[in-house]
């Protein structure tokens, strides 16, 4: 477990940096050691419920059929009604749905349609609806907890580099808040690397524009 104390030494370190004219986001990164990222063990994609919220909440869209709808319609940001598919077909209008939304839902018995119609698109971002987050829905699935989670999630992923890098708030969080955020992540991220903690070369914590202070783990 990271030290508290520790961790907000290192955001205060940042806050002490010149002020911008806007809020600025404040940003994780962990850099990793003994990865092989081509191999199953350098694999990591996870999402993380930050509990003390996100900077921005995440934005849900989700794939239903007639069964989901007035769910969908009531909790989530918007939806794409099954019988709608056939609509999506302008490549511009695609990409604007894509870009919108932070998080896609689908129903498991439409989830071939959906893939057809929109996978093109959600694949290159990252976006497919994601089974092992809960992510695909059954027909009677209760919706509203899922995307209150949802809303407060980071998606914590190694991508082309041994790096993770995600937001754990603003600068309008209180330094308790970012710290809880971090240790959040921090040890889901542990916990799915092959030797825990000791694959964390550095942990370094930045705002949008400023420069990163290392978090002594």
């Amino acid at each position: 477990m990271l030290d508290k104390q520790k961790i907000i030494e290192a955001i205060q370190q940042i806050r002490s940096a010149e002020k911008r004219k806007f809020t600025q986001s404040i940003d994780v990164i962990l850099n990793l050691k003994e990865i092989n990222i081509n191999k199953e063990e350098g694999k990591l994609d996870e999402f993380v419920i930050l509990p003390s919220g996100r900077a921005r909440p995440a934005k849900v869209c989700a794939f239903v059929g007639p069964e989901l709808k007035d769910q969908a319609q009531k909790f989530c940001d918007s939806f794409v009604l099954s019988d709608d598919f056939g609509k999506w077909d302008e490549p511009r209008k695609l990409r604007k749905l894509v870009r919108e939304f932070d998080f896609f839902l689908a129903q498991a018995n439409i989830m071939p349609l959906a893939a057809k119609a929109f996978g093109k698109y959600l694949g290159p971002l990252g976006k497919v609806p994601n089974p092992k987050a809960g992510h695909i829905l059954t027909p009677k699935a209760n919706l509203e907890p899922l995307v209150k989670n949802l809303r407060n999630t980071v998606r914590v992923a190694i991508k082309k580099a041994p790096t993770i890098q995600f937001s754990i708030g603003s600068e309008k969080f209180t330094d308790e808040q970012l710290a809880a955020n971090l240790s959040a992540a921090y040890e889901k991220v542990i916990a799915k690397l092959p030797n825990g903690k000791h694959n964390i070369s550095e942990i370094l914590i930045k705002t949008t524009m400023g420069k990163p202070a290392k978090v002594n783990q």
